[in-house]
Parts: C-alpha cells; structure tokens; sequence
C-alpha cells in the first residue's frame, strides 16, 4: 500500500497488527512458531511483539501450553466503534423495528476493501447461519448487501473491487463473472434493492437495501436474511424490498440536491 511509503508509518505498529491478526479464528491458541511462521517475523522479534501485546492486556499466555491467545480486552475496541459510530446509531432503532415487524434476522453491514463486515445484527428464533456474528466478513461481489452498496458506487470503483476479489463460485448460483456482476449491478440500481438466493450458502436468502451518504454513495446496507424453509416467493421479495427501502432512507443522511446545468 501507497501509505507504508511515507516517513509517518511506523513498521513497529504495523508488526505488532500482524501479530494480534495471526488470530483469525481458525485456531484459538497459537504457539510462538507458529505466529512467527504466520507473520513472517523471525522467532525473537516476534517473541518481543507477543510478551509486549501480552504485558499490555492484548494476549493471553496459557501456563502450562505456552501458548498465546487473543484476550477480552480486545472487544473495548469493539465496544468503543459501536457506541461512537454514527451510523450504528442511527440504524438501531430502525432495524429493531425491523427485525420485530418481519421476526427474521436483520443485519447492518458496511464495507472494508472487497469484504461487507456485519456491525449490528439481531437475530430471531428463525436464525439459519449462528456462525454470523458481528465482525463476520463477507465477499461483496455475491452477498445482497454488498451488491446493493456497489451498486451505488462510480463504475471504476466496482471495477477496482471486482479486480482484487476472488470471484469464486461458492455455489453453482454465485455470479462471479464481472460483466455478468456488472449487469447484475445495474438491474439492482433501478430497483432500488439487492437480492441473492443460495449463492454464498445454500437455503440463504437475502434481501438488501443500500445506506447512503450525502453524495447518494452507499456507506452501509440494510438486509434481511430468511431461510428458503420460511421462504415465499410469491409474496417476500416484494415485501422485504419495499420494508428495506424505506428502512435505508430513513437512516441514510439527508441527500445533496443535485446541481442543475444551464
């Protein structure tokens, strides 16, 4: 990245981010070798970055194993972003609302690079995936949110996008091919709503609407996800997409009027 260039970056932080990211979930205590191995530090460097984040709070030493693990002071983080970020503030009572007039689960999402991060989600008793918790990433390219976001975004952004994603069908319906995302895209623009079914899980269907900012850039998305057992095609899509319309606008920020040209 452009950024690690300048004399301002500071390659000591960026190590010890590297660190506490060796901890993705796939194992919940990692050796010393193997955070050396993960973070392509050699083995004393990244001892003095684990014993650091440790004696700070960050990490957890198990006595008897020697091995580290991520520790609960890590959520004051998570706890500040959801208690200062507008935008969660906003959408709360909205998607209570929701979530209580549809008794599905409702979710907003906001983007980082070619993911959708899920920052609020309330469930209901018919939650299908439990494995979706807030900080859950997902591809964009394939997801109802994601797809309602881009859809409001400059061409040459979804181009960028799409161009760093891995386009991997996760299921015979995933749409992975650019142009036929590209086309998705603007059927989705019109509508005002995204709608995906089976294409990252199968039974999933998800239905989403785009949060805007005031230059009319989505900066978040409203989505419904029910599984296909509660699922009626006659009725639901229709019905979710006019709820998640008038759901995003409500915590969308006021749009600019438009400039008219002499």
């Amino acid at each position: 990245m452009a950024e690690a260039a300048s004399p301002l970056f500071v390659q000591s932080v960026e190590k010890a981010m590297k660190v506490l990211t060796a901890f993705d979930g796939s194992k919940r205590q990692l050796s010393l070798s193997e955070i050396a191995a993960i973070t392509e530090l050699d083995n004393s460097a990244a001892q003095r970055f684990t014993h650091t984040l440790a004696a700070l709070g960050y990490l957890v030493k198990d006595p008897a194993t020697r091995k580290y693990e991520l520790s609960v002071r890590l959520l004051d983080f998570t706890y500040h972003y959801l208690a200062s970020n507008d935008l969660v503030h906003r959408a709360t009572p909205v998607l209570q609302k929701l979530a209580r007039d549809t008794e599905e689960v409702c979710n907003l999402t906001v983007p980082d690079d070619t993911d959708i991060v899920f920052v609020l989600r309330i469930i209901s008793r018919n939650v299908m995936n439990p494995n979706v918790i807030v900080g859950s990433r997902l591809p964009a390219y394939c997801t109802a949110p994601g797809l309602a976001m881009l859809s409001t975004w400059p061409p040459e952004e979804v181009d960028d996008l799409l161009a760093r994603s891995s386009l991997v069908k996760h299921t015979p319906r995933t749409v992975a091919d650019p142009r036929k995302i590209k086309a998705r895209l603007a059927r989705i623009r019109a509508a005002g709503y995204a709608h995906t079914q089976d294409e990252l899980y199968p039974d999933d269907i998800s239905t989403a609407a785009p949060v805007l900012d005031p230059g009319g850039r989505a900066v978040g998305a409203l989505n419904i996800a029910v599984s296909r057992a509660r699922w009626n095609e006659e009725r639901d899509e229709e019905r979710y997409a006019a709820l998640l319309r008038v759901a995003a606008a409500a915590v969308s920020a006021p749009q600019r009027p438009h400039k008219r040209t002499a």
